[in-house]
């Protein structure tokens, strides 16, 4: 299946707080949108890993994923180097997306600026011939997406650009909510954690307003670019 977006996230929910309006949004728009999960996120205070893969399963509903998979990598010890990268770029390959959407470029979770550095290398290096991967026994042809742009999280990152989600503001919150043993529940008996306190949620919400508010609308997502993104019209630009 071809998509025309790839979401490429180190962690279950990576993806859905940090770009799930943005998917929502293109969705909507009637493209094909997918995730890669590299890791169950098993190292995580809360829950386990059978559990954040039912938690994906529900996300991926409610966003209408085309596409979800997760390549079990090791939380917090995947590193950034060939082994992982060949796993990777046979689904790049495998999906053929003309965007990808990875990780942010740095944040407090030393996953998130590795999942970034592993998305951009693997998309440029699935565009290289001589390098050879197998699909199910297939050979696969070279494939390197358009464009790789990075979604911020939670360390603020000065934005390139803002995807207005406004109209999608409530789908993005309910497709966090699907991750329910990970955030805050005053009658749950796990332990506590970064991401479990009450201020969290609330953190995100006013994230995304200030990005709205940057571009005059309600919500947004900010997100990074690694190269210029070009233009033939300035009414191109909201």
């Amino acid at each position: 299946m071809k998509l025309d977006i790839l979401v490429i996230a180190a962690h279950p929910d990576d993806a859905e707080l940090g770009c799930s309006g943005t998917i929502a949004a293109q969705v909507a728009k009637g493209h094909k949108v997918g995730i890669v999960d590299l890791t169950y996120g098993e190292m995580g205070t809360r829950g386990t890993p059978e559990t954040r893969l039912q938690e994906s399963a529900d996300a991926a509903k409610i966003l209408k994923l085309s596409a979800r998979e997760n390549l079990g990598f090791k939380d917090i010890f995947f590193k950034d180097d060939e082994m992982h990268q060949l796993e990777l770029i046979r689904l790049i390959r495998k999906y053929q997306p003309e965007i990808v959407l990875a990780n942010a470029i740095r944040d407090r979770h030393p996953d998130h600026g590795k999942g970034s550095s592993l998305a951009s290398n693997a998309c440029f290096m699935s565009g290289l011939r001589k390098i050879e991967t197998y699909l199910d026994g297939e050979f696969q042809q070279a494939w390197r997406p358009k464009f790789v742009y990075h979604y911020i999280q939670n360390n603020y990152i000065e934005p390139d650009f803002i995807v207005d989600i406004t109209d999608f503001w409530d789908t993005k919150v309910e497709s966090i909510m699907a991750f329910k043993s990970q955030f805050y529940d005053p009658k749950s008996q796990e332990p506590s954690s970064f991401i479990s306190s009450p201020e969290f949620l609330p953190f995100i919400e006013s994230r995304a307003r200030d990005f709205g508010h940057r571009i005059m609308t309600k919500y947004g997502e900010g997100f990074t670019v690694e190269r210029y993104i070009g233009v033939k019209d300035l009414f191109d630009l909201k």
